[in-house]
């Protein structure tokens, strides 16, 4: 996907990037040379089969990961160069994420887990950003469970308090890896109702890496990955339709 489009246009993009690993002779080229960028408030989902690099796509614009060759941006910020401690900071202040085994801290109860990206930080949630969790709180369903610890909680519960922490400090972007990996079917899609419900109702940015079609119907826009390259680039399509792609991918490869 080429985007002639600014930085800052988007909330967040990657510009001719590579990533290997290994050396010569045992050499993986995990992306090769993509272009794309994450639409503002918008809900895209990062799809491929295993080994088609979205993980090390989605690494990479979380800064988790540094690249081979390109550039990266979140927002308007070029965090190619930055150095590990700057981008410990900048992940604290402007992502989110929200994973398949939740990363919920055991010791602390739901509250204090949500409110975890402000003491990190080192600072607590100003009055407009107390209200904005408190309304988060009641829309998850989460307002009798404050004083549960996540052993108390069930999956879905646990889901929608990792949710809660990732939406607090309405972060420039939510990555979500395979959030409904460990959930039943019923409490996969509450759990993908809610993150569609963050990005159409209150603009939150959500990249989510996902095999499921099914999860992926939820999205605004489905990016395909093969090969370490972007095949496709969709709006949203039914999870038929895009089981009906994925398969001709597998026949292709």
């Amino acid at each position: 996907m080429e985007t002639s489009a600014s930085p800052a246009a988007f909330a967040a993009q990657v510009q001719n990037v590579s990533k290997i690993y290994g050396s010569e002779s045992n050499r993986i080229e995990a992306l090769s040379n993509v272009t794309i960028g994450i639409d503002r408030g918008k809900f895209t989902a990062i799809m491929g089969p295993s080994g088609s690099g979205k993980s090390t796509l989605m690494h990479i614009l979380a800064g988790l990961d540094t690249v081979s060759s390109g550039r990266v941006w979140l927002g308007g910020t070029d965090i190619t160069d930055l150095d590990d401690t700057e981008l410990t900071m900048l992940r604290r202040r402007r992502v989110g994420f929200v994973f398949q085994s939740y990363n919920l801290v055991p010791t602390l109860d739901v509250e204090s887990n949500i409110l975890l990206p402000f003491e990190l930080d080192g600072r607590k949630p100003n009055v407009d950003e107390r209200d904005r969790i408190f309304r988060l709180v009641q829309s998850l369903g989460l307002a009798s469970r404050l004083r549960h610890r996540p052993h108390e909680l069930s999956g879905g519960q646990q889901q929608r308090v990792a949710i809660a922490r990732a939406l607090a400090t309405k972060p420039d972007l939510v990555l979500a890896d395979e959030p409904t990996g460990n959930l039943d079917s019923r409490t996969g899609r509450e759990v993908l109702s809610l993150l569609a419900a963050a990005s159409a109702d209150y603009g939150q940015t959500i990249a989510m890496v996902t095999h499921d079609p099914i999860a992926a119907s939820y999205a605004d826009r489905i990016l395909f990955l093969a090969d370490g390259a972007v095949t496709a680039d969709r709006e949203r399509s039914s999870a038929e339709e895009i089981s009906t792609y994925m398969l001709g991918m597998e026949r292709r490869a």
